[in-house]
């Protein structure tokens, strides 16, 4: 069973992950890896005003805050999904964003941007602010908060992106 979006009209971000882990699937809950520091960073960056677990993720309506997939099928790998996949998640989250009208669309990874967008755009291939729009919002790459991300290895390393985004909003 497909992990649900949580949604929020008008959103100040509408987070973005590529697909749900295995995990996540299982418990029903968004970001639920026992090492994954997702909720911790939101917190720490003041993003949300009290600190939440996965499985209080249906909360961040309550801080104007949405999150969804781009694929919504969980596997252990986000190599694992075809590119046809991928291309629905694209024409789905578009949608998405049209409909939602987020301020700010944060993209969880850097090579998600590559993915939604088709290619590295003139803002670079890192984390941060991009020239680009989608349906409207302005797009933030972060850092994927997994702990097996070797060029963003620690907390404080993904801490500095999440601060910058809430800069952003």
């Amino acid at each position: 069973m497909p992990l649900r979006d949580v949604l929020a009209d008008r959103p100040r971000i509408l987070f973005v992950g590529i697909n749900p882990s295995l995990r996540s699937e299982a418990v029903g809950h968004h970001f639920a890896g026992p090492g994954n520091p997702f909720w911790r960073l939101l917190f720490a960056a003041q993003l949300t005003p009290e600190p939440l677990t996965f499985a209080e993720d249906r909360r961040l309506s309550e801080f104007g805050l949405a999150l969804t997939n781009l694929c919504p099928r969980a596997t252990r790998s986000a190599s694992e999904l075809a590119r046809e996949e991928i291309e629905r998640g694209r024409l789905a989250l578009a949608r998405k964003i049209r409909r939602l009208r987020p301020r700010l669309v944060a993209l969880v990874g850097v090579t998600l941007y590559r993915q939604v967008l088709g290619r590295a755009r003139l803002g670079g291939a890192g984390a941060g602010l991009k020239p680009d729009l989608i349906a409207g919002a302005r797009v933030f790459v972060l850092p994927n908060p997994s702990g097996l991300n070797a060029s963003f290895p620690g907390f404080a390393d993904k801490l500095r992106w999440f601060k910058r985004l809430r800069a952003e909003t």
